[in-house]
């Protein structure tokens, strides 16, 4: 095999955690917010009279998990364009 400098190494271990991160903070929430509109669906349709309360919760709750997403997105942009762990291990002063 071959040896890897170990700024090079941690460089890619970092690239490939928050590629591995953003796929699944992308695709939990997903999963998630449809669950979320099935039953709130599935509640209207029993239900139609309670479909106002409904409709407010679903929007609250949309927001919520849609935020997960977010922060993951925010984690990993930090990781490749800051990463603390160059710094730490690879002091440059």
């Amino acid at each position: 095999m071959f040896e890897l400098e170990s700024g090079t190494l941690i460089t890619l271990v970092t690239i490939l955690t928050a590629a591995v991160a953003m796929i699944l903070g992308a695709i939990t929430p997903a999963i998630v917010e449809g669950l979320a509109v099935l039953k709130a669906l599935d509640g209207m349709t029993r239900q139609p009279e309670a479909a106002d309360g409904l409709r407010g919760t679903l929007i609250i709750a949309m927001a919520l998990l849609e935020s997960t997403a977010i922060y993951v997105l925010l984690i990993c942009l930090i990781l490749l364009f800051a990463n603390p762990l160059l710094d730490r291990f690879f002091p440059t002063g």
